[in-house]
């Protein structure tokens, strides 16, 4: 099939679904900043008349205090908590029935999450699954949810995902793990707190990784097809505060400032994926967590320059905006040298923050195939430009390491 075709085929299909999306009300609920705002958070949902709430996290955050520091304060408002912690990166459906028992044992009333977006997106899906037949398998696809989720409240332990402002979550198969969507408004937290001082100390590989996650959702919204001014002013404001404060959270983990802005700023580029969806990096990166377990912020880190510059005439004047947003470009550019130079600068950041620009566990032999799946996945998305499958295999294997691509061309 031609790509004018296929072209045509994913307008007429974006077009049909994005019908109820457009028709959604405004998504709007609570969130707690600043200093302190974990606590807020738990005296809020003692208010609400929660009783008995699952803890949705995972062992290393238990060990290491950030959890007792919720429960402590839910028990004080006579809030009983069941903790699980085995959340793993990537949540597997396993993981969410394992959840789904504990919360129909304790009979909890409500879910709180703390951590990243895979304990966010296991905590979501377990709320929603809980109300509606049990079977999270059934609430893959978009707007499965009939029945209101138990109250979902989130405490984000990273500055990346967004997943405590959009209404999806992804969940892997444990066999082939393949990465599964469950999209519905209902999904959406009831409130959230984001709270730095969660943030301190995070290592800086994680620092560097997360943060350019949050950077890949608030560039992707902004040239998305879907974008609105909603979408674009929050996908806006995200890409400045992330080149300003990323790389001092990167250098200085203990900076307070900087992670309550990184904070903002990932919870602005996950509002802005309500409205706008996701792009070919996400396409791309979602293959390399399913064949090499890479994780999503590093994959989306890694593959971004490159589809970028794929997408440089395509996208060319939301990207020319960008560049003179962070003012790596100049009223006397022009939108494609303005639109190149961002593009660069996103690369240098990756530079900056130790990113790599291979993947060491990148295959030749396996590029076709994860190329196949990318570009089928990039078709249902709001983006400006498909990929082919060759176009796609060309950006693979500029991730290629050296002996790799040796090993290719002998």
């Amino acid at each position: 099939m031609s790509k004018f075709f296929r072209t045509l085929l994913q307008r007429s299909y974006l077009a049909l679904i994005a019908i109820p999306f457009k028709l959604m009300p405004s998504l709007a609920y609570m969130a707690f900043t600043g200093q302190g705002s974990t606590a807020q958070l738990c005296r809020h949902m003692a208010r609400q008349g929660i009783r008995k709430v699952l803890v949705v996290s995972d062992k290393p955050l238990v060990s290491l205090g950030i959890v007792a520091r919720a429960v402590d304060v839910l028990t004080e408002e006579g809030v009983s908590c069941t903790i699980y912690d085995g959340i793993l990166p990537d949540p597997t459906f396993g993981m969410v029935d394992a959840g789904l028992a504990l919360q129909a044992q304790y009979d909890c009333d409500a879910v709180l999450a703390i951590g990243g977006g895979s304990s966010i997106d296991c905590a979501k899906t377990i709320a929603s699954a809980a109300t509606n037949g049990r079977d999270a398998k059934k609430l893959v696809g978009y707007f499965k949810v009939k029945q209101a989720p138990l109250p979902l409240f989130v405490l984000p332990t990273t500055s990346g995902t967004g997943s405590e402002a959009t209404i999806a979550a992804v969940i892997s198969e444990e066999k082939t793990h393949e990465k599964c969507f469950i999209a519905d408004p209902k999904m959406l937290p009831k409130a959230v707190a984001l709270d730095a001082d969660l943030l301190l100390g995070m290592p800086a590989a994680i620092t560097a990784a997360t943060g350019m996650d949050a950077l890949t959702h608030a560039i992707e919204t902004y040239i998305s097809l879907w974008g609105t001014d909603t979408s674009d002013g929050y996908g806006y404001a995200s890409v400045k505060m992330i080149f300003e404060h990323l790389p001092r959270a990167y250098r200085d983990g203990s900076d307070a400032v900087a992670r309550e802005q990184m904070a903002i700023a990932a919870y602005y580029s996950g509002m802005a994926i309500n409205d706008a969806g996701v792009g070919n990096v996400h396409a791309i990166a979602h293959q390399l967590g399913r064949y090499y377990s890479t994780p999503h912020g590093l994959a989306n880190a890694l593959v971004m320059p490159e589809v970028l510059r794929f997408m440089a005439k395509a996208a060319q004047a939301p990207l020319a905006k960008l560049g003179r947003l962070i003012e790596v470009a100049g009223s006397s550019d022009s939108d494609q040298q303005a639109a190149d130079k961002f593009i660069e600068a996103v690369a240098d950041l990756n530079r900056r923050l130790g990113i790599p620009e291979q993947l060491d566990t990148l295959r030749e032999e396996d590029i076709p195939a994860i190329a196949a799946a990318a570009v089928k996945e990039g078709a249902g998305y709001p983006v400006a430009i498909l990929m082919s499958r060759n176009e796609c295999q060309t950006i693979l294997r500029t991730l290629l390491s050296s002996s790799e691509s040796a090993a290719a061309l002998a």
